[in-house]
Parts: C-alpha cells; sequence; structure tokens
C-alpha cells in the first residue's frame, strides 16, 4: 500500500513523475470522492499491497490487541527499514515472503486487527504530510491523496471533507498522540547531514523510546534513572503502570537526550556526579573512539595527539 504515514516527510514536489501520489496540497476542507466496504470490487487488495511504516501509537495498539508484549510484537510483525540516509530506525509491517501480503490479513472476512488497525490503513488513501517552512517556528500539517489503479473506492458516489473522512476512520487520537513524535523525525531531518554518522547508541535508544515501550520501562526503572531525573512519585509510579504515558514520556525524553530540548527537569548537578563516576569509562571510550577514527581516516595525520 502506498501512502502510508512515511509519506508525511515527503516534500509536495519531491514526488516521482509516475507515482500514485496526487502533487496536490489538501487541508481539512478539501473535498474528495471516495469510499470502502465489502462489496466494492477492489476489497482486501490494498492489504495484498502493504508497504506500511508504523508510528509508536500504532504498535501500542496491535500488541494490545494481539495480547503481545512489544518485543514480541516487534519480533513477529515488523521489519526494519532507516527513516533517513543516516540510519534513523522505523519499523515497516512484516508481510509473506512471496508477495507483500499483511499477516493480519483474511482472504474472507479482511482484516483481523480492524479495531485496532494502523494509522496508514486508516488514512488511506489520503496521506498525512508535515511540513516546516523555512524560518517558521513550526511545522504545518497539510494531506495528499493516492490513487493506485487498483483501487475502485475512488469511483464511489460518496463525497466528503477530509476532516469528515479523518473523523469517520478514526486517526485523530493516532494523530495527537503521535504528534511529538513526527516532530522529532521531521527535526532530525531537517537539520541535514551531519559530519559522521549518529552513534549506534542514540539510534538504539531512539528506537527503544518509539518503538519497545518493555525495554523502556526496565530503562526508567533502573537503579540510576531516579538520580539523574526529577520526578514526582505519582507521574513516575503512572509511567511504570501505563504503557501509552511512559511511551509519550519516552518522546520528551529522545528530545532532550538527543535534540537538547530541555522538558524534564533533572536532579541538581546530576550529571557531574554521573560524570565523575564514569570518568574513567567515558575517558576510555574517547580514547579509542580517537584510535579508530586514526585508523580508518584518510586524513589520521591532521588529528592532534
Amino acid at each position: 500500500m502506498e501512502g502510508d504515514i512515511g509519506e508525511q516527510f515527503r516534500y509536495q514536489f519531491d514526488i516521482p513523475h509516475k507515482s500514485p501520489v496526487q502533487p496536490i496540497k489538501l487541508d481539512g476542507n478539501s473535498k474528495i470522492q471516495f469510499n470502502c466496504h465489502t462489496n466494492v470490487s477492489c476489497f482486501n487488495e490494498c492489504c495484498k499491497q502493504a508497504d506500511l511504516t508504523l508510528t509508536p501509537y500504532d504498535i501500542l495498539k496491535l500488541k494490545d490487541h494481539l495480547g503481545m508484549t512489544s518485543a514480541e510484537f516487534l519480533k513477529k510483525h515488523t521489519v526494519p527499514f532507516q527513516i533517513d540516509g543516516q540510519g534513523l530506525p522505523g519499523v515497516k509491517m512484516r508481510t509473506t515472503n512471496d508477495e507483500p501480503v499483511c499477516l493480519l490479513m483474511d482472504p474472507e472476512k479482511g482484516c483481523t486487527v480492524y479495531e485496532s488497525r494502523p494509522s496508514a490503513c486508516r488514512y488511506y488513501p489520503v496521506g498525512l504530510m508535515s511540513m516546516k517552512a523555512f524560518k517558521a517556528n513550526s511545522p504545518e500539517q497539510h494531506y495528499f491523496i493516492v490513487k493506485e489503479d487498483h483501487c475502485q473506492g475512488h469511483c464511489e458516489d460518496n463525497y466528503l471533507t477530509v476532516d469528515e473522512y479523518r473523523e469517520q476512520q478514526g486517526v485523530a487520537e493516532y494523530d495527537e498522540f503521535n504528534w511529538p513524535w513526527y516532530q522529532l523525525v521531521l527535526k532530525k531531518k531537517s537539520t541535514g547531514p551531519t559530519i559522521g554518522n549518529p552513534s549506534e547508541m542514540s539510534l538504539d535508544f531512539f528506537f527503544m523510546c518509539s518503538y519497545d515501550v518493555d525495554r523502556l520501562r526496565k530503562f526508567i526503572t533502573s537503579p540510576n534513572f531516579r538520580t539523574v531525573y526529577d520526578l514526582e512519585d505519582d507521574f513516575y509510579n503512572t509511567l511504570v503502570e501505563d504503557d501509552y504515558e511512559l511511551v509519550k514520556f519516552g518522546f520528551r525524553l529522545c528530545a532532550q537526550v538527543l535534540f537538547g530540548d530541555k522538558t524534564i527537569p533533572l536532579v541538581n548537578d546530576a550529571y557531574e556526579k554521573r560524570y565523575e563516576e564514569r570518568k574513567e569509562i567515558i575517558d576510555a571510550k574517547f580514547k579509542l573512539a580517537e584510535e579508530l577514527a586514526k585508523q580508518h581516516d584518510p586524513n589520521a595525520k591532521f588529528i592532534d595527539e
């Protein structure tokens, strides 16, 4: 399926000539012609051409629907991919090996997780696009239409606005939850190439905060976490008990650790104390990184001793 939530990061005119994406920017009041139902001739065809990028909220809803841990769901139902050219990790829905058929689709009944279906499925054939204009303080949210040859829903005698379609499909709660995460990805993409690649540790941290809530819970319940972050007991207990609140906190944590957005209070002198405790290990890592750089960098002679 084209037009998944991953398309949000594509600019309006960065579209291949033969793409099914229509190069027209829509807003909530724009009218569309579309209807999907069990009697339409192409029913389930989009599920047989599935290329679905999953959002954090998708994963929470699907793992709960299937009664799985986040690790179990990620292992059984997803495959990794890179959101950008510097390795920012994303996950797509796993499909059958021979053809891109969704594993959660029943040939007769259709989607077996319909109540918890991903936001990309809910939006289709509408795509969500987040764009930040040059020097703008915040990004804008727009939409576009995807018209694929197999889809007969565009021929149905049903006209409605994008906002009406979004309400019909129940995407508002998905967008509201995922919005801070979209901004993280957009911020990462808008910074452009950096000197060197992001560290594996930072990429793994982004993955944990975005997709693996069980591992994130282990992280925040580790002995050292509250020696660094100054959280009220009631709020901390909510994070320990509530997957959804924990992942929303994970977005803030990721923004603070990776981009310096300071929204989570720190314990006084926490970083300084932590550094002193781990000074020898940190210094050793920097020295090792310097030695490896000299071995692989053709300009190693310019690296100071």
